[in-house]
């Protein structure tokens, strides 16, 4: 009588599943997002208010050296996104870049900025797509579609490199980041 033997293949995609939960919910949260409906202008204003939340969630993790806090201050970002549209007293942007500068004034005053480090680079890829942002606020929606989109797309770069580089955030926020930013770079260049 022959044993019976198990297939290891459903066991085996199941591991890798779990071990790229932070991507499969990036993917999830995409597919969820394709359904929004709203027009070209609207999509790429929402999508650029967002973008500074991006490397300031770096700059204040950085800021703060505590890469643990990435996902409870994602939730954080979140609340000040969505409580700033609810309100509607000040751009979402606003808001973020507001706080950008705050952490960028203490960074100064501390001297944290001054020292090479973390803290410097993510002062700079704030700046960087904070610029980015604010372009794609001001130029004609149809050119802010592919600025904003490029402010997604560099900031999966730079969500990848800090993967790879296991450095400033959760890796599994940074792979996490890294899908959802490409994936809403692409949906901007392509599906809008």
């Amino acid at each position: 009588m022959e044993a019976a033997t198990t297939d290891p293949t459903p066991r085996r995609w199941i591991g890798v599943l779990k071990g790229r939960w932070p991507a499969a919910v990036a993917i999830g949260l995409t597919f969820l997002s394709l359904s929004s409906g709203s027009g070209l202008s609207e999509e790429v204003e929402s999508l650029a208010q967002a973008l500074p939340a991006l490397p300031l969630l770096y700059l204040v993790v950085a800021k703060l050296r505590r890469p643990e806090l990435s996902w409870p201050l994602l939730g954080v970002g979140m609340v000040i996104i969505v409580g700033a549209r609810l309100l509607d007293l000040v751009a979402p942007s606003t808001v973020l870049l507001a706080l950008a500068l705050v952490v960028l004034v203490w960074g100064v005053i501390d001297g944290h900025l001054r020292r090479p480090g973390e803290f410097r680079l993510q002062a700079i890829g704030m700046i960087g797509f904070g610029a980015l942002a604010l372009a794609g606020l001001v130029v004609d929606p149809e050119a802010g579609r592919y600025v904003v989109a490029a402010g997604w797309l560099l900031h999966g770069v730079w969500d990848f490199v800090h993967l790879r580089r296991g450095k400033v955030v959760a890796r599994s926020y940074a792979e996490w980041c890294g899908v959802l930013d490409v994936l809403i770079g692409l949906e901007l260049i392509f599906l809008v």
